[in-house]
């Protein structure tokens, strides 16, 4: 495999994790107006994308498989979680 497939197949794997957190973070600013974020729009993003990192490379280490539809439900999941965390949605 070539430097550039190699980029390729990495990105790929990394692209759910990135519009899940941008998705999230929007439809929260649209959606939850009245909600005062802990942290700015880019760093809740930066935050999600990060959580959603780490729940798709656990999901390939458990599951031996990239693109499970279980990995994907953790994904929504965490990054869900930890969306309501930064908006403090225990208040």
């Amino acid at each position: 495999m070539g430097p550039f497939s190699a980029a390729n197949h990495l990105l790929n794997f990394l692209l759910p994790a990135l519009a899940v957190s941008v998705l999230l973070v929007l439809a929260c600013w649209v959606f939850l107006r009245k909600r005062a974020a802990a942290r700015s729009l880019l760093a809740q993003m930066a935050i999600n994308f990060v959580v959603g990192c780490a729940v798709l490379a656990a999901g390939l280490a458990l599951l031996g498989r990239d693109g499970k539809m279980l990995t994907y439900g953790a994904l929504v999941l965490a990054c869900a979680s930890v969306q309501w965390g930064l908006l403090r949605g225990w208040r």
